[in-house]
């Protein structure tokens, strides 16, 4: 009898042990601005991910990684449309309940995040361009960016637009003429501001005359790379566009605008993406996506384990990639020096 109750014992033990040392799946819900496959949000999901299971949350094991674009660029691209695509992504984190909310881009933040300040969702951005005292403002989400205070905490996206000019520099020690052309989308303004606040630091030291130009159309961004690509005085161009619309309403996305400019002028771009070498332009300094996906998913990991996200300090995006295509420099008769090739991070042949 007394052989009976050890073995039970026994056996009440080892469930026991098994049920306190097993690790309780947890869920993460990503949003998107744009498409599931844009250049800019695809390496930032990308880059969470990695990082989450570096920490040991491994999607399709003990993490749920629920996703969702909200297509702000070509497909729901006015307000009204952008009002319904937050009424379902709401929904969305109401239905599923995840543990952290990782919002990609301004939009999903601006329209989305600000709406669940101090509420029970947790929430990590990524890629964020405006200023986040800006945003402050509007809603109040952070005390600081040391310690936020609230329940969302993030990665700006910091361009390192002095970094990308230093190393043009190098590769064209006479560039003396840089054009930057953005738009008027809320992502280009803040750009644009970011530049400013750069130049503005720093720019005085580098020895180059900015231009810089707002396209409100695809027929005014087109018009001014036709006056600027014939401009025998300009070195560079820093292409910042990211959403233009042309007079039938057609949109045309940051690919498209790449592309198109890749092909129409042949003047040198630094690619304020590293995915735009990849389409074609000649590459340099540029925002490393994958990069800063990581940096977020850190986060994202520390919430998982417990931290508030009020407790975890915002930070700038650490680091840029080196990345050039070197077809594209041949077209342009260009030769990169070799120092500058062999810190590149990827170079397309």
């Amino acid at each position: 009898m007394n052989k009976i109750l050890f073995v039970f014992m026994l056996f009440c033990f080892f469930c026991s042990t098994a049920v306190a040392g097993k690790v309780e799946n947890k869920s993460i819900m990503i949003v998107h601005s744009y498409g599931l496959d844009n250049i800019c949000g695809d390496p930032q999901h990308q880059g969470v991910v990695e990082r989450l299971a570096k920490a040991g949350f491994v999607a399709g094991e003990n993490l749920t990684v629920h996703q969702y674009a909200m297509s702000t660029k070509k497909v729901n691209n006015t307000p009204e449309l952008i009002a319904k695509q937050v009424e379902i992504v709401l929904e969305k984190i109401d239905s599923i309940q995840p543990d952290v909310l990782v919002l990609l881009d301004d939009n999903a933040f601006r329209t989305v995040g600000l709406k669940l300040v101090d509420s029970d969702t947790n929430i990590v951005f990524s890629g964020l361009n405006g200023q986040p005292e800006d945003y402050d403002r509007k809603v109040k989400w952070m005390d600081s960016r040391s310690a936020p205070g609230h329940n969302i905490t993030g990665v700006y996206e910091k361009l390192h637009f002095i970094d990308a000019c230093k190393v043009q520099k190098k590769i064209l020690p006479g560039l003396k003429k840089m054009l930057v052309v953005s738009d008027e989308s809320p992502t280009g303004r803040a750009v644009l501001k970011q530049l400013g606040r750069e130049i503005d630091e720093a720019g005085s030291q580098l020895g180059i005359e900015f231009e810089i130009r707002i396209a409100t159309s695809w027929e005014e961004y087109v018009d001014i790379l036709g006056q600027a690509c014939s401009d025998s005085t300009l070195g560079t161009i820093y292409p910042a566009a990211t959403l233009l619309t042309d007079k039938n309403g057609k949109s045309r996305s940051t690919a498209d605008i790449v592309k198109w400019t890749v092909a129409n002028c042949r003047v040198p771009g630094i690619a304020i993406n590293y995915s735009f070498a990849r389409l074609g332009m000649l590459g340099g300094a540029g925002v490393d996506f994958i990069a800063m996906g990581r940096q977020a998913g850190a986060m994202v990991a520390a919430v998982l384990n417990g931290t508030s996200p009020g407790d975890i300090p915002v930070e700038e995006a650490e680091r840029y990639a080196l990345v050039f295509n070197l077809k594209r420099a041949k077209e342009l008769g260009m030769e990169i020096p070799a120092d500058i090739l062999m810190a590149a991070d990827v170079v397309y042949k």
